[in-house]
C-alpha cells in the first residue's frame, strides 16, 4: 500500500513545481522539464549508485586497507535502507527490487565465470568472483521501473495476455545462459517483443495532462540510458568485458542485451504488482483528483488486460 501522506506531499510538491515551470516557460517546455525531473527522481537509486562508482574511483587508493568494492556494497545497502526509511520506496516496490536483484546476481555468477566480463579489483564481499554490490545494479533497474510506474501514474494498455509475457521473459532470461551452449535466439526474441507489445502504450501523467508512448520505444530509450551507464562502469574500471581494451566503449550489442533484459524486469514488476495493469485505466476522475484542467478522456483508447 502507498502511504497516502507521502503521496499527498509528493502531489503538492509536484503541483507547485509544475505551476512554477508553467509560469516561466511555454507549456510544452514546462511539460518537458517536468518529464525530465520526474525521470531523474524515478532513477534516483541508480543515479546515486553511479555517483558512488565515479566518486570512489576518483578518491580510492590501492594501498587502503578497505577495498573499493566493499565500500560500494556498503553504500548500496545503506542507500536501500535509507530509501525504505524515508519511504522513497514502498515495501511492495522493495519486493520487486529484491526479486530482480536475485535474478541479476544469478546471471552475474554465470556470466563472470563463463568469461563474458569480470571484476578486476579485490574485495571481501565477493562470491564466485562477483562483488556483492553488482546485484544492486540490477536492483537499480527494478527500482527505476517500480518508482516510475508510481511517480508517473502509469497504465499499460492494451496489455497482452499475462502468460505470454511471462513466457517471453523466461525465454529471454534462459537465452542469456543457453546461448553459450545452444544457438542464440535473440533475433527471434527481438521480434517477439515487437509482436507482443506493438499495440501496448504506456500512459503516464505529467501534472494534469496525459501522454503515451509505445512500450517498445520506451524499452529502447531505457536500454540506451543503461548502455551509457555501462560505459561509466567500464570507464572507471569497475568491470570490464572480455576483449574490451581500456578506454574502449562498450559494444552497441550490449544495448540489445539491455533492451531484452528490460522486458524481464518489466514482467518481474507485473509478477509482484499488477496495479498498472488494472482493468480500470486512467480515467477523468483520476485527473480531476489531481486538480487543474482535465486532459481528453483516454478510456475509449484503453482496453483492459486479458
Amino acid at each position: 500500500m502507498h502511504d497516502p501522506n507521502t503521496q499527498s506531499v509528493t502531489r503538492r510538491l509536484e503541483r507547485r513545481l509544475g505551476d512554477g515551470m508553467r509560469a516561466r516557460l511555454p507549456h510544452w517546455a514546462a511539460e518537458l522539464v517536468m518529464f525530465i525531473l520526474k525521470q531523474g527522481w524515478a532513477c534516483l537509486f541508480g543515479g546515486l549508485l553511479l555517483v558512488a562508482i565515479i566518486g570512489t574511483k576518483l578518491i580510492w587508493q590501492a594501498d587502503w586497507a578497505f577495498h573499493r568494492y566493499d565500500a560500494l556494497f556498503l553504500i548500496a545497502v545503506g542507500l536501500q535502507v535509507v530509501f525504505l526509511w524515508l519511504k522513497l520506496e514502498t515495501w511492495e516496490e522493495a519486493r520487486v527490487i529484491l526479486l530482480f536483484h536475485l535474478t541479476g546476481t544469478a546471471m552475474e555468477w554465470f556470466k563472470v565465470n563463463a568469461g563474458s566480463w569480470g571484476y578486476p579489483e579485490p574485495g571481501l564481499f565477493k562470491l564466485f568472483n562477483v562483488p556483492l554490490f553488482s546485484g544492486f545494479m540490477y536492483a537499480a533497474v527494478g527500482s527505476y521501473m517500480a518508482r516510475a510506474i508510481r511517480i508517473f501514474d502509469m497504465r499499460f494498455a492494451p496489455y497482452p495476455p499475462l502468460w505470454m509475457t511471462w513466457a517471453l521473459a523466461v525465454a529471454i532470461y534462459v537465452n542469456f545462459f543457453a546461448h553459450h551452449f545452444l544457438p542464440d535466439i535473440r533475433i527471434v526474441l527481438f521480434i517477439a517483443t515487437i509482436v507482443l507489445f506493438a499495440r501496448t502504450r504506456i500512459w503516464f501523467l505529467i501534472g494534469e495532462n496525459a501522454y503515451w508512448m509505445p512500450l517498445p520505444v520506451a524499452a529502447f530509450l531505457s536500454s540506451f540510458a543503461l548502455w551509457v551507464a555501462e560505459n561509466v562502469g567500464t570507464a572507471t574500471g569497475t568491470w570490464m568485458y572480455s576483449g574490451q581494451l581500456p578506454g574502449q566503449m562498450v559494444s552497441f550489442a550490449k544495448l540489445g542485451s539491455w533492451y531484452l533484459l528490460l522486458y524481464v524486469a518489466f514482467v518481474t514488476v507485473t509478477v509482484v504488482t499488477r496495479r498498472a495493469l488494472s482493468p480500470t485505466p486512467l480515467s477523468r476522475a483520476d485527473l480531476v483528483a489531481r486538480g487543474g484542467p482535465v486532459a481528453p478522456d483516454m478510456s475509449a483508447a484503453m482496453t483492459p488486460p486479458r
